[in-house]
């Protein structure tokens, strides 16, 4: 959530970060106008409430009075707490006004995003390993999955509907290896291993930034108490939700596993075919907590994490930094990672690696001290996938496909698979 001191004192910074978003700039002018009617209400309830104290003392000094009196002071009490009740009605009508407007505003860009329309704007800033190429024509990875006998998209569809897959023998097993090895490598590297709840209630999602605008893309149960989790960062960032945290505790440092679900996968008609764009898949996330002043640092941490997972799996890619218009609602930063496709001769984004600075924490009123006389702050969090399991997979069959039809398994997941050394 936004600030609202920096939309107090700084509004064109903020009107400027939204309209780098390609975002409507008049919710800035709807907040200070809601806002600026609460605190009106709340200094006159400020008001009211000292002239109570004053009726309340008159009333105690004149309880030897003339009874006429006492039943004026007592009527004019009366019409006061009946207002009082009133304006504390209208306050609060007040300020969920002023919060709802706040809860479907992005986060504020950091200067150094780029400024861009679309995802054409986004800036390349390195590429890794080179483009796989073959002495053969390379298969899409569904032509591949389905050839081995390792990927069913009828029985998915039988079974669920459209974009659901079923995954058997070989394929599930490198799916397995994929977790194990993600898991095991982001615990080596300092992260926590944390198994969360898959549902997970309205309070979780709205202070990650999914509920509101992004409330269509779940699927909900419960009649909308609980959701699904469209990603684990929604779990991994409430672990905390309204805690506050000793400075010497930070960063804390989560990594989990859990399948994810998402209703809209993709424009109508677009990445319809294969593991690209699923409404059930599985990923591993890795979150952190920290300070403000560590976040830069840890976003990097982030960034080199689910690179050295590509790096060790062998997989070409490229490091891409998002344009304003197309960094996330809760990031104020972020970091692309796309993977070659040979099979689709084309990169395809393989994890984003996000700073969203202190706007999930001030949702979820995840405060740390830095000193025991010191007032809470907000914490900054960043998170990351490291990697996607069905992504990473597709990349693999189309990367290490060899022209007798089989797929070589890369070395690191040999360990997961018996030794087995490709599928066949």
């Amino acid at each position: 959530m936004v600030s609202r001191a920096l939309l107090r004192d700084r509004p064109d910074f903020v009107r400027q970060s939204l309209a780098r978003r390609r975002h409507d700039t008049s919710v800035v002018d709807e907040f200070l106008r809601a806002d600026r009617e609460w605190r009106a209400a709340i200094s006159a309830l400020d008001e009211d409430k000292k002239e109570r104290n004053r009726l309340s003392a008159a009333f105690a000094a004149a309880r030897s009075a003339e009874p006429a009196s006492l039943e004026s002071l007592r009527d004019a009490s009366t019409l006061l707490s009946v207002r009082i009740k009133q304006n504390e009605s209208a306050a609060a009508s007040l300020e969920r006004k002023a919060d709802s407007v706040l809860t479907e505003m992005p986060n504020v860009l950091l200067d150094d995003v780029p400024d861009g329309a679309d995802f054409e704007s986004n800036v390349e800033l390195r590429r890794v390993g080179e483009q796989t190429s073959f002495e053969f024509a390379p298969l899409p990875h569904w032509e591949i999955g389905e050839r081995l006998g390792i990927l069913d998209f009828a029985r998915g569809v039988s079974l669920a509907r459209s974009r659901f897959t079923v995954l058997r023998g070989a394929g599930a097993r490198l799916n397995r290896a994929l977790i194990n090895f993600f898991l095991e490598t982001n615990v080596a590297a300092g992260f926590t291993e944390i198994v969360p709840p898959i549902l997970v209630n309205r309070e979780s999602v709205r202070a990650s930034g999914h509920l509101g605008k992004f409330a269509d893309l779940m699927f909900s149960v419960d009649d909308g108490a609980l959701f699904l989790s469209p990603t684990a960062e929604v779990q991994l960032v409430n672990l905390h939700r309204g805690e506050i945290l000793e400075s010497d505790h930070l960063p804390k440092l989560y990594t989990a596993y859990t399948p994810c679900f998402r209703q809209e996968a993709g424009a109508a008609g677009k990445d319809t075919r294969g593991l690209v764009r699923q409404h059930q898949f599985e990923k591993v996330e890795v979150v952190a907590v920290c300070s403000p002043d560590d976040a830069a640092r840890l976003h990097q941490t982030i960034v080199d994490q689910a690179e050295s997972l590509l790096q060790a799996l062998g997989l070409p890619y490229r490091l891409v930094l998002l344009c304003g218009a197309d960094t996330g609602f809760a990031a104020r930063k972020t970091y692309d990672l796309e993977v070659w496709l040979p099979g689709q001769q084309t990169y395809r984004e393989i994890s984003s690696c996000s700073d969203c600075g202190d706007f999930q924490s001030r949702r979820a009123m995840i405060r740390y001290r830095a000193d025991a006389a010191d007032k809470p702050r907000y914490a900054a969090t960043l998170n990351g996938s490291a990697l996607p399991v069905g992504r990473t997979l597709l990349a693999i069959l189309e990367n290490y496909q060899r022209e007798d039809g089989a797929v070589t398994v890369p070395g690191v997941l040999r360990p997961y698979m018996d030794g087995a050394t490709a599928i066949t």
